[in-house]
C-alpha cells in the first residue's frame, strides 16, 4: 500500500484498494497516476488488463462533485467495455457518493435520459452519446476530463467522426486522457489536434511472452470442428475463448458444442444486450467456462484466468491476433493460444506471420474423432449474413451483408454502431459448406482445386 499512497491518490480511493487487496501498481498506475492528477493531458500505451482504468479513475473521483452536472466523460468502444468502467468507478467512489452512469445501445433510453439528469460521471459508447446529443438529454458543458479508451480500438471501428464530434462538445478548456493498446498514425491524428501539450508513456505488455505458447495446426477441410472438440474434452484448461470472424460461426460452434454436451455461451453484436451481460456473468463466474465470440470481447475486458485461446477463423492481421491472445498468459499464469487453419485461413495467416515478434510453431495434428454435426449454415441467412445463392453479395467480402448489432435500435429509429467491427469479415463457410481456394498452398499441403462440400 506504501507505493500507492505514494502516488497521491486520496484516502478514501487507498482505503478501497486496500480492501480489494491490490499489492503492487502496475507499471502503467505509476507512470500516469501522478502526470494524471497534476492535471496534464496523458497518452497512454498500455494493453488490457494493465490497470488503466484504477489509472484514471483517481483523477476522475478526485476532481467530480455531487450534482455539479457532468463532470467527466468516458468513452469506450464497446458496451461491454462501458459496463466493465461503469462498475470498477462505482467501486472505488462508493467513499465519496457520485452518480456514475452508463450510456450505450441496445437498452432503453428513456432510462438513461432519466440518470443523465443528475448524473456527475458519464461512460458510453459514441454511438449513442452521439445520440443523447442530437436529442439534446445529454450536457457537456461542465467536463474537466475527457477519457478515450481503446482509442485505436474506435478509430478501427470507424468511429473517428462521431468522437471528434463529442470532443468538439466538451470545453476546450479541459484535461484528455487517451488510453491506446498502439499509437497508430490515427490515434496521434487526433491526440495532436485536440490535446494540449500531451505527455506520452507507455508500458510494457502485460502478457508475459515467455509463459504463452503459441501453435497452429494445418487442417484438411471439415475438421476444424472436431479437432476443437477433442482439444476441449483433452486440453487441462481454466477458461477457454474461442474467437470466430464472423456471428454465423459464433453461433454454429456454439450451438454444435451445446448439442455435445459441452456447456458454452456466446456473445456477439447480434445478441441483445440484456443477453451479452448474462453470458459474460456466466463465463466472469466461471458457471460456464467456454466462450465463444467475435472480436467485440477481444479487446477492453478483464476477464481473469484465461488459459487457452482458440483462433477458429484466424484473424485478418497480427494486430488483432495480438488482441486476442493478450487474454491469456497475464500476470505471470500458463497461458496457450492455438490457430486451426485450413486453406481459406492461410492468406490471414500469412500475414500474421510477418509479424517476426510473433513465436508460433507447427504442431502435428494428433488422433482425433469425427463427430457428427447437428445444426449448419446450409447456406441460410443468419445475423445478416448472405450466402452466395442469396443473391448479389454485399460488403464484407465473399456473401456477407452489413451488420450494427440487432439491439442498437431505439424508439428513434437510430442504430448504434458499436459492432461495426464485425462488419467487413469475410462470410466464410462453416463445417457445413467449405469454401477452398485451388492456386493456394501453405506448408507442404498439396494444391487443390476450386470445390465446394456441404
Amino acid at each position: 500500500m506504501e507505493r500507492f499512497s505514494k502516488l497521491g491518490i486520496a484516502p478514501s480511493i487507498l482505503k478501497i484498494i486496500e480492501e480489494e487487496k491490490f499489492e503492487e501498481p502496475s507499471e502503467i498506475q505509476v507512470k500516469s497516476i501522478p502526470l494524471i492528477l497534476s492535471g496534464k493531458d496523458v497518452i497512454a500505451s498500455s494493453s488490457t488488463g494493465s490497470g488503466k482504468t484504477l489509472a484514471f479513475a483517481v483523477a476522475l473521483i478526485a476532481h467530480s462533485e455531487k450534482g455539479k452536472g457532468i463532470q467527466s466523460l468516458v468513452l469506450t468502444p464497446t458496451r461491454e467495455l462501458a459496463e466493465q468502467e461503469t462498475k470498477a468507478l462505482r467501486k472505488f467512489s462508493k467513499n465519496k457518493p457520485l452518480e456514475i452512469t452508463q450510456v450505450y445501445g441496445g437498452v432503453d433510453i428513456n432510462s438513461q435520459i432519466h440518470h443523465l439528469r443528475t448524473a456527475d460521471i458519464v461512460v458510453g459508447t459514441p454511438g449513442r452519446i452521439l445520440d443523447h446529443l442530437a436529442r439534446g438529454t445529454i450536457n457537456l458543458e461542465h467536463v474537466k476530463i475527457l477519457v478515450l479508451d481503446e482509442a485505436d480500438r474506435m478509430l478501427d471501428m470507424g468511429f473517428r467522426d462521431d468522437v471528434e464530434k463529442i470532443i468538439r462538445n466538451c470545453p476546450e478548456k479541459r484535461q484528455t486522457l487517451l488510453f491506446s493498446a498502439t499509437l497508430h498514425s490515427d490515434v496521434m491524428h487526433l491526440a495532436k489536434r485536440y490535446m494540449d501539450n500531451p505527455v506520452e508513456i507507455s508500458a510494457e505488455s502485460y502478457v508475459d511472452p515467455s509463459k504463452l505458447t503459441q501453435v497452429y495446426y494445418d487442417l484438411e477441410n471439415n475438421q476444424k470442428f472436431s479437432l476443437l472438440v477433442h482439444f476441449l474434452k483433452n486440453e487441462h484448461s481454466k477458461l477457454v475463448m474461442v474467437f470466430c470472424n464472423t456471428q454465423r460461426n459464433t453461433d454454429f460452434v456454439a450451438n454444435n458444442l451445446k448439442a455435445m454436451g459441452i456447456e458454452a455461451v456466446a456473445i456477439h453484436g447480434g445478441y441483445s444486450q440484456d443477453k451479452r451481460s448474462k453470458h459474460l456473468q456466466q463465463f466472469h463466474e466461471k458457471t460456464v467456462n467456454i466462450l465463444i465470440c467475435t472480436d467485440v470481447a477481444a479487446r477492453g475486458l478483464d476477464i481473469k484466468e484465461v488459459s487457452h485461446i482458440y483462433n477458429y477463423d484466424i484473424p485478418h492481421d497480427s494486430k488483432e491476433y495480438i488482441h486476442r491472445i493478450g487474454r491469456t498468459a497475464r500476470a505471470g499464469k500458463e497461458g496457450k493460444a492455438i490457430s486451426l487453419l485450413t486453406q481459406r485461413d492461410y492468406e490471414n495467416f500469412q500475414k500474421i506471420l510477418i509479424d517476426r515478434s510473433l513465436n508460433i510453431t507447427k504442431e502435428e495434428v494428433p488422433q482425433f474423432n469425427r463427430v457428427m454435426l447437428k445444426y449448419t449454415d446450409n447456406r441460410t441467412r443468419s445475423y445478416g449474413d448472405r450466402g452466395r445463392d442469396g443473391g448479389r453479395p454485399r460488403h464484407g467480402g465473399y456473401g456477407q451483408r452489413r451488420s450494427y448489432g440487432g439491439g442498437d435500435r431505439d424508439n428513434r429509429g437510430y442504430r448504434g454502431r458499436e459492432e461495426r467491427s464485425e462488419r467487413g469479415y469475410r462470410g466464410e463457410r462453416s463445417e457445413g459448406g467449405e469454401r477452398h481456394y485451388g492456386n493456394r498452398s501453405f506448408g507442404n499441403r498439396p494444391r487443390r482445386s476450386y470445390q465446394r462440400r456441404y
